[in-house]
This record gives C-alpha cells, sequence and structure tokens, in this order.
C-alpha cells in the first residue's frame, strides 16, 4: 500500500502528516512555509509512494465556508494541475487546531514549546489523518 498524507493547508505554514505505508498510524512528517508546500511535496511524492491527499476543509460550526476556504479551494486546483493523477480529499478541520493545543498542552512541553504554531500545525494534521484513517478503516 501507499502511504497517504494530510495537510493542514494555512496561508503562512502547512502542516504535513503522513499515514504508515498500511495506512493505520498517522505521524507528524513537517510544517513548511506555504509558497514552498509544492515543491516539498514534489519531492516527498517522488521518493515515496503516495495513494491520496487528504486536506483540511475549514468551515465554519454552522457549515459555511470560512475566509480561509477559497485559499484551500485555490491550493487544490494548483495541486491538481501539478498532479493531475493523484487524488485529492477534502476533510472537516473544525476543531483540530483547538484539540492539537489541547493535546499539546497535556504533553507536558514548556509554554515556549506549546505556543510554537508550527507544532499546532503538525499536530493539527496528524489528527486530521488520524481521524480520516480510523474512518476508512471500517
Amino acid at each position: 500500500m501507499a502511504r497517504i498524507i494530510a495537510l493542514d493547508y494555512g496561508k503562512k505554514r502547512t502542516g504535513i502528516a503522513v499515514s504508515d505505508p498500511l495506512q493505520i498510524i498517522a505521524t507528524a512528517l513537517d510544517t513548511v512555509d506555504t509558497g514552498e508546500l509544492i515543491g516539498y511535496l514534489k519531492r516527498y511524492i517522488a521518493a515515496e509512494p503516495v495513494e491520496k491527499i487528504v486536506i483540511g476543509y475549514p468551515l465554519n460550526m454552522d457549515g459555511t465556508p470560512t475566509d480561509a476556504t477559497p485559499l484551500v479551494e485555490k491550493f487544490i486546483v494548483k495541486f491538481g494541475n501539478v498532479f493531475p493523477d493523484m487524488p485529492v480529499e477534502k476533510t472537516d478541520e473544525r476543531m483540530t487546531s483547538k484539540m492539537a493545543s489541547k493535546a499539546i498542552s497535556e504533553m507536558g512541553l514548556k509554554k515556549k514549546d506549546r505556543e510554537k504554531k508550527e507544532l499546532i500545525d503538525a499536530v493539527s494534521a496528524v489528527m486530521m489523518l488520524q481521524e480520516y484513517l480510523v474512518s476508512i478503516q471500517k
């Protein structure tokens, strides 16, 4: 089996998580500047077999689009132009950043480390991917 990559896409940074080849466990891969994301993904996908991309889709609690939704839509189009054969699946990302912040605070890290936005982005991507992996195992 090939890996699945999850993206917690943001205007400045994107958290990236990846599954193991058996698609059971999600692990933080990296947090990159969003402007460098396509190049990063090109290198990773050239080195590792990847089955699909799962991207966090930002919605308000009532299901309406947020101000970040058009940014994600634009990235999905750009990604599709670069990787036309790679499936992209949107997943609800509501509450993942809050859950990631809570999980990080429970790890016992120093306050300075807990507040690193890069860590929150990567953990958010892991949480999205793990939830997705559980959903496809059912």
